[in-house]
């Protein structure tokens, strides 16, 4: 559990940070402990009770919905080292929702669910941000879940809903009998079709990028061969790709964190849209003295701004929104 917290961002060896045994009194229950506790401001913020590897969480909440109802914390977690799942009190406040907002499985994580636990990371940590993201995460995973309940067996209620729509006398249970059958069929030929599209397009364009990387590598191979006094190595720092990361966290609102990639240059990174060079989102210069996020004018032409801080990147949350923007219009 430890090197998961320490990941997050937080001294696990800082009392004033981390405490582990947190005890948390309650009602006539004295000394009760979580296992670990975030700290922030000398309150708890997020409270952690850590399981067995082997042991299943869905018999292990109700502790956590004890500790959470007495103690400030807005954020919970149960996890077993392998499985998390994160609570708060969307539902009702200071009780403890039944269902998690956020679970993932730490051996198969996604980007997505990334970029959500980035936001619990010591320097992101903003209790109204990932609130807003609760909620969505919540009602997401619900509609994800019907949805995925009704391709496989339509419900009666949805045949009939779909029915209505073309069918045009009663739908009377014969109907919606002879219904079922066809909206199965036309959902699964829908499902298939859509993947059949994206994967020819996600084809087309790693073709696209083969033959731009082909003509970049033989480009580089010239110039190398013509001035190999000039020959340098790319290295992506560690700054360049936390820098990467918050222009993902900044435009996942706008569109999948998947299609926002990097190229790294001698002189700065590009941020891409669909990891293609003429849809620029912005060009990151840290490697001098003084770092800068260029943006692109209505002309495609650079305009640097100087940051200090890493953090100074969010001030330009407009503008990269709407570079985004005009891309994914064009696209439509």
């Amino acid at each position: 559990m430890l090197p998961f917290i320490q990941t997050l961002g937080y001294d696990v060896f800082n009392p004033a940070e981390i405490v582990p045994e947190f005890i948390a009194d309650v009602g006539i229950k004295k000394g009760e402990k979580v296992d670990f506790a975030i700290m922030k401001d000398g309150c708890a913020i997020v409270l952690i009770e850590a399981k067995h590897w082997k042991q299943e969480l869905d018999n292990h909440d109700g502790q956590l919905l004890r500790y959470f109802h007495v103690c400030k914390a807005k954020f919970s977690v149960l996890t077993n080292g392998v499985e998390y799942r994160f609570f708060t009190d969307l539902v009702e406040t200071n009780k403890m929702d039944a269902h998690p907002f956020l679970e993932f499985d730490i051996t198969a994580i996604t980007d997505l669910q990334i970029e959500e636990l980035k936001k619990f990371h010591k320097s992101y940590f903003d209790i109204a941000s990932i609130m807003s993201s609760a909620s969505e995460l919540k009602y997401t995973a619900a509609l994800r879940a019907i949805l995925a309940s009704e391709f496989k067996a339509p419900s009666e209620s949805f045949v009939r809903f779909l029915a209505k729509q073309v069918y045009t006398g009663p739908v009377t249970d014969k109907v919606v009998f002879q219904f079922s059958d066809l909206i199965k069929k036309s959902l699964q030929h829908f499902l298939s079709e859509m993947i059949s599209d994206r994967l020819k397009s996600a084809l087309d364009q790693e073709e696209q990028v083969q033959k731009e990387a082909a003509g970049i590598a033989a480009f580089e191979a010239t110039t190398a061969i013509q001035n190999p006094e000039k020959e340098k190595v790319i290295e992506t720092t560690d700054e360049e790709l936390e820098g990467f990361y918050i222009i993902k966290s900044i435009l996942r609102r706008l569109v999948d964190p998947n299609r926002i990639t990097y190229r790294d240059a001698q002189t700065y990174m590009a941020i891409l849209l669909d990891n293609n060079s003429h849809r620029t989102i912005c060009r990151l210069y840290f490697n001098g003295k003084k770092k800068s996020i260029a943006l692109l004018n209505t002309e495609k032409k650079e305009v640097k701004h100087e940051i200090r801080d890493l953090d100074d990147m969010y001030q330009h949350t407009d503008a990269l929104s709407a570079t985004v923007g005009t891309y994914l219009e064009l696209k439509s």
